[in-house]
Formats: C-alpha cells, structure tokens, sequence
C-alpha cells in the first residue's frame, strides 16, 4: 500500500499549510520541464501529486486515514471519483495551485510575503474496546474526554475583554523576518520566524484573567465514534479538529482512536478467517449429528456426516468477519475434534468394551497432513 505521508515527507499530522509547502518543493525538483522528459521523474511528480491530491482533500484524507489506498479506490471511495492521474492531470493540478515555476520568486526574495503563523493544537490520542460481535456488524461508541477549546471569554484572542491584540511592530504582522546575505553566488534571502511575536503577527499587552493569554480552557467533551465491520486493533479512526485547540485562535489537532479488539475466547482470528473448535463424542463422529456452532452472526445448526474424522474442517463460507471497506466476508472455519470422557460408569465401560470387540483396529495412520495443510486445502490455496 502507498504511504502518502511517506511519499510527500510530511508526518501524519501535518495541517495543510505543510502538505502544501511539502508538496510544492518536491514538484518543482521532479516537473518534467525539469528533466528533460526523464521517465523516472515523471512517475515520481505523478505519485506526488495523487499523494497531494488525497490529502489536501479533508474528506478523501478521512478515507484515507480510515481505510487506506484500498478505501479510495474500493466501495468506501468511490463516492470521491477518485481515480490514478496521467501526465496532463497532474501538471494542471500543479498549474492550478502555483501557477507554473513562478514559486521560485519567493526564494530570491521577490513574491508576496507570507502571513502570520498560527500554532496548530495538539492531537489527542483514546482507546475504544470492541467485541467481535462489533467488528462483525459494525458500532457507534460513546467517547468522553477533556480537551483544550477557545476561551469563550475572550473569543480565543488571548486578549482582556475590551481591548485587542496590536500587529507586530517588527514584522509589520507578516509573522516572518526576511534576512539577506551576500555571498559569491549572489544575494541569499533567509525566512524565519520573527522573534518579537513568536510568528504570530500580534502581540497581547493585556491578557485574558480566564485563560492568561492561551487562548484556550479545559472541557469536558463527548463525541460518538462510528466504527465500521471488519477493524482490528491495527486500526484507528481519525476525527480531524476534535482534538485541542490551537493557541490564540490556532486550528484545533485531531483525536485518534486507536481500536482495541477484545479476544474471544471462542475463536481464534486469522484476518477476515475465524477458527473454531468443536469437539464430538464418539458416537456423534462415528454416527453423523447435527451440532449448534456460535458465529459472530447468532447461532447456527451444522450437519456432521457419518466417520468425520479428528482434525476435519468445516467451511461455513461467509460466516467470518467483514472486510474492511467491502461487503465481503471471511469464512468460518470449525475444526473437529474428538471429547473422550475422563470418567466412566460402570454402564458406559461395559458399553465400550462391547464396542472395542467388535470395532477392529484403527488404521496405522493418517495421511500425515497437518491441520494447516487441511486449512489451506479448505481456503482452496
């Protein structure tokens, strides 16, 4: 699966604003203008633009997030149209945004300049318990937490009530300091942020008495969670701008649930494949019965034929988990397995020895498959 956050170099949680810059930088090292129609750099501005594509796109990035590469191109993503870029399309995105090779202005110290910065909150990480009867079917779950929100006494400004936050005097409100430097190439121009407002572009003389300038206070805050089918603890659910506030008016991070899948101890798990183990008497191995096997979808009733064997497995097809995404489901697996009683009475004894007179002797073995093989054999593989 592509890792669109590997491909532009930016984190997870990177707001916008770095997805953007992340994104321009790499496209002007691989345009096809460039480099002279090198292959390799074309594939490589193509890849980046999808990647920038699908996360500058708050929606398909909560796809994205939720179910992969596979969620966009797959059922959950085709509401988004979402589809592999050629050349052209991804050269006009790139037209679209910047506008040709005219970014390079900025680095030379001509172009507009940039605004003040504003400080993204903090994401907040919580854990949700699921059973496999929710990863089956699917849930909503309750989440409460505290988390940081804008100050309603000061709007979020950081400033007493009744006076302002002024522009920075040394940036003029930019937010940025431009320093130039001459050196044998030429004049260098360096940005950085401007040490007098901390790239905010104000500066709060009086501060707020309820959030002492931060521009936020703790609440209490509870939000619901839709889980789909077919998650496993590998998975997490981003809710973009839940998560704390940024300061003094700063966009707000994101609350990522991580998903904690409880194990039941009725079957083991094998990604969309359960297991499930049955035992039988002799009679009913010997003999054929029809058993009651649990599935995450309610009970089912399940025919054993006559001389089924210890270690036969049963498909019970489409009676394991969802996955993710799809409307496919996994299989149900039940293993046989033989239950010998560890006491006997008196009348139970003097039935088997009945029985070992007349039974004859088991056959020397068995065709020296193990359970995985016979597991492979039931997937078809």
């Amino acid at each position: 699966m592509t890792d669109y956050y590997a491909v532009l170099e930016v984190p997870r949680d990177a707001d916008e604003a770095a997805i953007k810059r992340a994104y321009r930088k790499l496209a002007m090292l691989y345009h096809p203008d460039r480099n002279n129609g090198d292959k390799e750099a074309e594939a490589r501005f193509k890849e980046i633009t999808e990647a920038y594509e699908v996360l500058r796109d708050p929606q398909k990035r909560g796809i994205y997030d939720r179910y992969g590469e596979a969620g966009l191109r797959g059922r959950a993503g085709q509401a988004q149209g979402f589809h592999a870029f050629d050349l052209s399309e991804a050269l006009n995105i790139f037209m679209r945004d910047f506008g040709g090779f005219s970014g390079f202005e900025e680095l030379f110290g001509g172009g507009r300049r940039s605004g003040p910065s504003e400080r993204r909150g903090n994401d907040l990480r919580a854990g949700v318990s699921l059973t496999l009867d929710d990863v089956a079917r699917g849930t909503k779950k309750t989440l409460r937490y505290k988390v940081l929100v804008p100050c309603e006494t000061c709007g979020g400004s950081g400033a007493k009530p009744g006076t302002r936050p002024t522009t920075c005097g040394t940036c003029g409100g930019a937010g940025q300091v431009r320093r130039a430097q001459r050196s044998v190439f030429g004049q260098f121009v360096t940005v950085g942020p401007c040490p007098t407002c901390a790239g905010e572009g104000r500066i709060v003389a009086e501060t707020c008495h309820i959030c002492r300038g931060d521009g936020r206070t703790r609440v209490d805050r509870t939000v619901n969670v839709d889980v789909p089918p077919g998650v496993s603890s590998e998975n997490y659910i981003t809710l973009r701008g839940q998560g704390h506030a940024g300061p003094r008016g700063g966009p707000a991070g994101d609350l990522i649930v991580m998903l904690e899948v409880e194990e039941d101890p009725r079957f083991q798990r094998h990604g969309d494949d359960l297991v499930y183990d049955l035992p039988l008497s002799f009679s009913q191995s010997a003999l054929g019965a029809e058993v009651v096997i649990p599935t995450p979808y309610g009970d089912e009733k399940v025919k054993v034929s006559s001389g089924t064997q210890a270690g036969t497995i049963l498909r019970l097809k489409g009676r394991g988990l969802p996955h993710l995404g799809s409307a496919s489901k996994g299989d149900l697996h039940v293993r046989v397995g033989i239950w010998t009683p560890e006491r006997l009475t008196p009348e139970t004894e003097r039935i088997f020895r009945d029985l070992a007179r007349h039974e004859g002797e088991p056959p020397a073995s068995r065709d020296g498959r193990s359970f995985w093989d016979r597991m492979k054999e039931a997937l078809g593989a």
